[in-house]
């Protein structure tokens, strides 16, 4: 692993080289690169160097051990000596973590799909109350939220409603929440007080840029219609509510949020695109091995993930075990703990998994 981030930090000093070259300074294209590049291998040449540099020390210091010392100077020097292999042990910890490969797709914006599952009227407000969660937990990031299509019910709830996050790194803490979310609570609409049992099932995609899907006009079906719902005062006047299918799928996207046909129709192929690039993604990553995707927060759809219970005001993620007794607070976009965890438990086993190949 050493001689491995050895390499990287010596990329790292060409890099510095290439940097204050007249010609590469000359290509905004080439220098833009390049920086980027010593920008994502900084941390890890960071830590080689406070390795090293811990490392020498600690020879350093044990090399007095050799000499002459008396009782208490001898008792420091090895109390010293402790601390730094303590330290050089975790700078190595550290190294390793940094390491880990990435996911390419962790800095991107992303498109979120909230469905009413079991539970009638009550699913669908539950759908409502988790996208205001995810507003507020983009507004708390200081990320913009936009609704790009929506099937709103009579009493406040949806049946469906997608929106889009944008934002760095929104996919990095947004991907764990793919999955069915459970909520027990006395609906507004029980008369006999009763606690219901309701879900709702939350996608998050990658917001996918052109060039990564391919989509012919040929494999389009594009339908008009007149919008149905709150919209402006061009909703039901005009035909500007749009619905795609995409043939070779059987995908279907529909938008009627927006007053423009074109909008609608360039929201409905924003979404078209990330459920494509998805479905594709999901396919490469059924091709890899079964060691290669035992990770927390894989985030099958399928998987009930997490329970919201009001009565004992707690919510629990099922992934990991925890449970918070701050219901309110999370329900307002307070979900750092549950997300923290969760990437802290997948990184975990990306490193036993490392060190399982390496063995």
């Amino acid at each position: 692993m050493l001689d491995k981030v050895a390499a990287i930090a010596a990329r790292y000093d060409e890099l510095n080289h290439l940097l204050s070259d007249p010609d590469v300074i000359a290509d905004p294209s080439r220098l833009r690169d390049l920086a980027q590049e010593q920008a994502e291998i900084a941390p890890l040449v960071d830590a080689y160097r406070r390795y090293q540099a811990t490392t020498q020390e600690l020879v350093n210091t044990e090399s007095m051990l050799a000499g002459p010392l008396d009782g208490d100077l001898a008792e420091l020097v090895r109390e010293e000596v402790e601390t730094l292999r303590s330290q050089r042990d975790a700078i190595l910890e550290e190294m390793k973590k940094l390491l880990l490969p990435t996911d390419p797709r962790d800095q991107r914006n992303v498109i979120v799909e909230i469905r009413a599952g079991a539970g009638g009227e009550e699913a669908a407000l539950w759908a409502a109350d988790l996208y205001r969660m995810y507003a507020r937990y983009a507004e708390n990031h200081r990320w913009k939220s936009q609704i790009l299509s929506s099937s709103p019910t009579g009493i406040g709830g949806y049946k469906e409603i997608i929106f889009q996050v944008n934002g760095r790194g929104a996919y990095s803490r947004l991907k764990y929440e793919s999955g069915v979310h459970r909520v027990q609570r006395v609906p507004a609409t029980e008369a006999a007080g009763r606690i219901h049992t309701s879900t709702a099932t939350v996608a998050v995609l990658p917001e996918a840029a052109e060039v990564e899907v391919d989509i012919r006009p040929e494999d389009l079906k594009i339908d008009v219609y007149r919008s149905a719902g709150h919209g402006g005062q061009s909703v039901n006047t005009t035909d500007s509510a749009v619905r795609i299918t995409h043939l070779p799928t059987g995908i279907v996207v529909a938008c009627q949020d927006e007053r423009s046909q074109l909008q609608n129709k360039a929201r409905a192929l924003s979404i078209l695109r990330a459920r494509l690039y998805d479905m594709e993604q999901r396919r490469q990553w059924e091709e890899l091995d079964e060691a290669r995707r035992q990770q927390v927060g894989g985030g099958e759809r399928s998987e009930k993930i997490r329970t919201y219970n009001f009565p004992q005001n707690r919510a629990t993620d099922h992934r990991i075990g925890l449970t918070s007794y701050r219901l309110q607070d999370v329900l307002a976009g307070d979900l750092d703990e549950f997300i923290d965890t969760l990437a802290t438990s997948e990184q975990a086993e990306k490193l036993r998994a490392l060190g399982e190949v390496q063995q």
